[in-house]
């Protein structure tokens, strides 16, 4: 049935849907860790077009400090998992934003007012953003 429907959108006109951009099956392992401890607006921002030293940020945000340290938490734990260490572990102790670098990727927990202050997704507004739904 997946096969008729391609064939009906096209028929009707409609525009082909842009294939998400491929990035490391970890990144998605990381994220389901991000909410399955209640991580709010997770966004991925693809980086590989702009002059970055990765390819991803993962961001999101944790509604108090013991909220981002147990997101970032789960996300290492769940990454080791799969036997990857991040080579870069900082914030971790204020725990208002913790960075995780896996050098390909790396992932942002914040507080709400830490995200909104320092503000990555204007900084790098070259970026792809792609919204992430649970």
């Amino acid at each position: 049935t997946a096969v008729r429907k391609k064939t009906t959108a096209a028929k009707a006109g409609a525009k082909p849907r842009k294939s998400p951009p491929r990035m490391p099956k970890a990144i998605n392992a990381g994220i389901a860790a991000a909410f399955d401890k209640q991580a709010g607006d997770v966004v991925i921002m693809d980086l590989r077009k702009a002059s970055s030293f990765t390819d991803f940020f993962v961001l999101c945000t944790g509604q108090n400090m013991r909220q981002v340290k147990a997101i970032a938490e789960a996300i290492e734990t769940t990454l080791k998992k799969d036997g990857l260490k991040p080579s870069l572990v900082e914030g971790y102790n204020k725990a208002e934003w913790v960075l995780l670098d896996y050098f390909d990727f790396i992932f942002h927990v914040f507080t709400p007012s830490t995200r909104e202050f320092y503000g990555l997704e204007r900084l790098w507004g070259s970026a792809e953003k792609i919204p992430v739904t649970e």
